[in-house]
């Protein structure tokens, strides 16, 4: 290897692209977004399923859902954590509400497939994946 190659830090994802500077528009039609986002304004009407079919995450490659999941985690900790979770729909758009407690906790459920109380870019994937 390279100098250059050892100092590239170590990456678990599979898409090479730089997530830190992407936005949701990179990666999702903007017009699908709003429709998503928009049909989950009543509070206690979020459903993931529903959204992520609606938002055309789920038709995405596995690198797609992958950058989706960094533009998430707005720590970078590698989870989107129960507190992150309840922006998820600011994540997608700024008109987004924030999540009820209830819907939180049904999305954590739903997600965190090891029982960790986070979800990581793996369990996100699956998430969406089984849609």
């Amino acid at each position: 290897m390279s100098p250059a190659e050892h100092s590239q830090p170590l990456s678990l994802s599979h898409c090479p692209a730089d997530q830190t500077t992407m936005s949701m528009t990179d990666v999702l039609c903007a017009d699908d977004i709003a429709k998503a986002v928009g049909a989950c304004e009543a509070v206690d009407s979020f459903n993931h399923k529903k959204f992520f079919e609606m938002v055309g995450l789920k038709k995405k490659t596995k690198c797609d859902m992958e950058k989706v999941f960094h533009i998430l985690d707005k720590d970078r900790s590698g989870f989107i954590e129960e507190d992150e979770l309840m922006f998820i729909l600011k994540g997608f758009s700024s008109k987004g509400r924030e999540l009820s407690a209830k819907e939180t906790k049904i999305l954590l459920a739903a997600g965190d497939i090891d029982g960790d109380g986070k979800i990581g870019v793996d369990e996100f994937t699956t998430l969406v994946a089984n849609c």
